[in-house]
This record gives C-alpha cells, structure tokens and sequence, in this order.
C-alpha cells in the first residue's frame, strides 16, 4: 500500500477522497487550514494510518516536510465556491490558486527528485470546458476550444499546464482528473463569504443542490432559481468521485493522462428542483418556481463524455440522483435546523 498526501483535505471531495484512500489501505497524510468551513471533523479523524495536518498549502516547506516519504500527491487544494463565488472573487480565485498551484508543484519536483513520490494527481474541473459550443466535451476538447471566461475556469485550465510543464521540463508524472457537480453531505456555510438575497432566503453562495434544499426547507414558494432552468449539469456523488479520484492514483495507465469523472446522467436544474420539492414536500404539493436573473458564468450546458475514464479506468459513477438526494436533503435540513446553512 502507499502513502498518499492529499492537499485540501478537510475540503468537500477530500473528506470523500481521503475515506476511500484509506479504506483501500493506504496511508494517507491531509493538509488543510480549514480556511473555507471553519475546523470540521470527520469519522476518520484517530484512524491509524491518518495523520492530519492544520497548515497552508501554499507554504512550499511545509509541502515539502509533508512530502517525505510519500509516494503519491494529491493536489486538491484550492478555493473554490458556488456560481456567485466565481463573480464575488473574481481576483481571489486566480490569485490564491495560482500560488497553491505553485508551491504544490515546487514542492512535488524536490520529493520526485530526492524522496520516493511517484506521481502528482491534479484536481481540475468540469469549468475548463466553460467556452465550448459542441457536446459532450471529451479530453483534449480543453485544448481545442477557447479558454473558460471565468478567472476560476482559466485558472483550473492553468493547473493542467502545471501539471504538464511539470513533466515536460522535470519528468514529474501526473494524472488529470476534472470532477463534474459533485454532490453530497458536509457542505457548511464557508467562511468569509458575502450572503447573496435569493428570493427572501440568504445563502453563503454554496451550490445548487444544497441552496435548492434549504430554500425550499425555509418554506420558499414558490421556489427561486436561477435563469430559465434549462442548464444541463451532470450531479456526481462524492463517494463516485473519490472512488475515481483513488482508482487514478493508483492505476498505471492513467501515469500522465487526463479524466472526466462523471455520471452519464444529464439533469436540467428544473428538473432537480421538481425533484427535490417532492422530496421535502411531498408528490401532491404542485411544483412552484419563479426565475431570477443569471450569473454571467452560469454556464447553460456542462455535459462530459465518461468514455475514456470507464475503458481506462474501468470507472462507473453508479449512484443515482435519487439516491443522492436521500442522502443528502436529510443532512441540510437538519444543518438548516441546527443554524450551520
């Protein structure tokens, strides 16, 4: 088994990610400085092969310090938000990033040099598709296309030029992995973030899954969303995607090739939203909705081709919409009761 660092540990798909790494047997090392939820807790906190660390990615030492002995990188650290979150800070996001990007990178040539690390598996995202016009958009359109227009899309294109400059120029093998909608629990009210009015509910510009949740839960009606509701996303559950994530750490023909995790499963946001109303109010209640004005970056169509993830990788997100929402309209209802959304 090998020991893994994942970066961004105590973050939305690192509480997954580190799960199934450890339940594959690994030992794993987290990093987090728990900037964007505050300290969060987690089932394996005094697991054995679990060593957490409270510290700043962007610290080149640290990384370094943390690096000895590790055979795989798993650089997931980043700030990251909702659709109004790329609008809010604009500058933030490419700037912080960028340096996290930098010093992960810095860090992980010194240890592929001079220690025992193996490989870095970089966290893109579904955004550096952003600019495209044909679908479903498959590894390499990246590349093709015009780059994505927000500063948060351009910036995760800019982690796969890091990871492929990083090969070019010091043989650091990589893996590229783009989750698309993650879906799932422990999403709180992050830190240091400006509440935007939906409606007459405040959010702290989370995502759409959980935003839908609490707004219906705080008996909005009828329900508000964003634009027409016709934007087609692919909602991916978190165990799917550090199952993906985790597979790509260690499988050998993913050394210095790229991945759209997915489901297959297109959903327009009307259509959650009609989902998830029956699920908190019932199936007899009549669904309700008004539409509010857009965001610039509320890209109206994010739809993956998952071919080259399920015949390289063998990898299926397998879990259901349904069986999401089972799951995690529980877990914001009681945070709505409890005061953390």
């Amino acid at each position: 088994m090998a020991k893994v660092l994942v970066t961004g540990s105590a973050g939305f798909i690192g509480g997954y990610l580190v799960e199934e790494l450890l339940g594959r047997g690994h030992e794993v090392v987290g990093i987090d400085n728990f900037s964007k939820y505050g300290p969060v807790t987690h089932s394996y906190d005094t697991h054995p092969r679990f060593r957490f660390v409270e510290g700043d990615a962007r610290d080149v030492d640290l990384l370094t310090e943390l690096l000895d002995g590790c055979d795989h990188l798993v650089a997931g650290a980043a700030m990251i938000g909702g659709i109004s979150y790329f609008h809010a800070y604009a500058y933030d996001l490419l700037a912080t990033n960028e340096r996290i990007m930098a010093a992960t990178c810095d860090a992980a040539i010194r240890a592929h040099r001079e220690g025992s690390l193996a490989k870095v598996t970089y966290l893109s995202s579904s955004m550096v598709y952003e600019s495209t016009e044909h679908w479903p958009s498959k590894e390499g359109d990246e590349r093709l296309i015009p780059p994505p227009l927000s500063s948060y899309g351009f910036q995760k294109l800019a982690v796969e030029y890091y990871a492929r400059a990083a090969w070019e120029q010091y043989q650091l093998p990589y893996t590229i992995v783009r989750p698309f909608n993650c879906v799932g629990v422990g999403e709180g009210r992050a830190l240091g973030q400006a509440e935007v009015l939906s409606g007459n509910v405040k959010l702290a510009m989370s995502h759409v899954v959980p935003d839908l949740v609490q707004k219906i839960v705080k008996g909005q009606d009828p329900l508000h969303i964003l634009g027409e509701g016709h934007q087609v996303r692919h909602y991916t559950y978190g165990g799917d995607l550090a199952r993906g994530i985790a597979t790509a750490v260690e499988h050998p023909a993913a050394r210095n090739e790229d991945f759209n995790l997915s489901t297959a499963e297109s959903t327009s946001v009307l259509e959650l939203a009609e989902l998830i109303w029956h699920k908190i109010k019932g199936p007899d209640v009549p669904f309700r909705y008004v539409s509010d004005e857009p965001y610039q970056y509320d890209v109206q169509k994010r739809v993956p081709d998952v071919t080259k993830a399920r015949e390289v990788l063998d990898f299926t997100a397998t879990t259901s919409l349904d069986k999401m929402l089972d799951e995690v309209v529980p877990w914001v209802t009681r945070a709505v009761e409890e005061g953390r959304l």
